[in-house]
């Protein structure tokens, strides 16, 4: 059986990355997907590719009333709202603590916590109103440790995850669960992103953000987008049904100690390949 069998999904920053491959996965286990982001074209393109099951929405989550029309949107094409994938969002500004400016802070909060803010903000009372839902939102193992991001990144990331496990208490009697997926070192093109790059260049980063994964963390393989999609349909399908506020680290073992010198070899070891200088880039 189908485990989102006829359920109504909606995923943020689904043309990318992990948002995309959640979305083929969803729709894969029989969800109607709708597909949110900025980019039109790719949206346009991917809805077309993945069938009559996905449809897409223009979405700025930055922009509250984005979230807003996305949700209403949702329901007044399709009734309901079963899933809801908090996925987009960006890297934060790499820079030492005394040189971030207010505006580069501000930014960073917009995409980073604001915007998930707005997506429970809007998304909650629908579910409310047709029995209940399961709501992820994608955080980071640098919410855990530091030295794993930018400093933006790491804080924001952990009041992602801290809003999480408040909001789920406060809607579990509605037969909402809301939890957070936790990534480690995932390749995908976030982290040229980080660093001013366009999307499409940052894309083509990825490939080589995974070699220098390989023998960074216990499991010797970067993380895949199908690892952190093969979290979420879970935690979203009734599979999970009495799992609720909690955070779900997927690292291949990276925060269980083994770092210290090798965390700041890996660091290195990103900025040369996303240079090209790297032996493996």
């Amino acid at each position: 059986m189908l485990r989102l069998d006829k359920k109504v999904a909606i995923i943020t920053g689904a043309t990318s990355g992990i948002g995309l491959k959640t979305a083929e996965r969803f729709i894969d286990e029989g969800a109607i997907t709708v597909l949110a982001a900025r980019r039109v074209d790719e949206g346009r393109s991917i809805q077309k590719k993945l069938g009559d099951r996905s449809f897409f929405i223009e979405t700025d989550v930055t922009k509250e009333v984005d979230i807003k029309n996305l949700v209403s949107g949702t329901v007044d094409r399709f009734g309901r709202i079963d899933a809801f994938f908090s996925n987009a969002g960006a890297g934060g500004v790499l820079k030492s603590i005394t040189d971030i400016e207010v505006s580069e802070f501000e930014s960073a909060v917009d995409i980073l916590v604001k915007n998930v803010f707005f997506c429970y903000k809007h998304v909650i009372p629908e579910m409310k109103s047709s029995g209940g839902g399961s709501i992820v939102a994608n955080a980071s193992v640098a919410a855990t440790l530091g030295g794993f991001s930018s400093h933006l990144y790491s804080a924001l990331k952990a009041a992602v995850v801290s809003l999480t496990r408040s909001v789920a208490i406060e809607v579990a009697e509605s037969n909402i669960r809301v939890n957070t997926v936790s990534p480690g070192g995932i390749a995908t093109g976030i982290f040229g992103k980080s660093r001013g790059m366009t999307d499409s260049e940052a894309d083509d980063v990825a490939i080589r953000v995974a070699k220098v994964f390989e023998s960074r963390q216990p499991i010797p393989r970067a993380g895949a987008s199908e690892d952190i999609a093969n979290a979420v349909l879970f935690l979203c399908s009734d599979e999970a049904s009495f799992i609720t506020a909690q955070d779900l680290i997927i690292d291949g073992g990276a925060t269980s100690g083994r770092w210290g010198e090798v965390l700041q070899k890996a660091n290195s070891d990103i900025k040369m390949a996303i240079s090209g200088e790297h032996p493996d880039a």
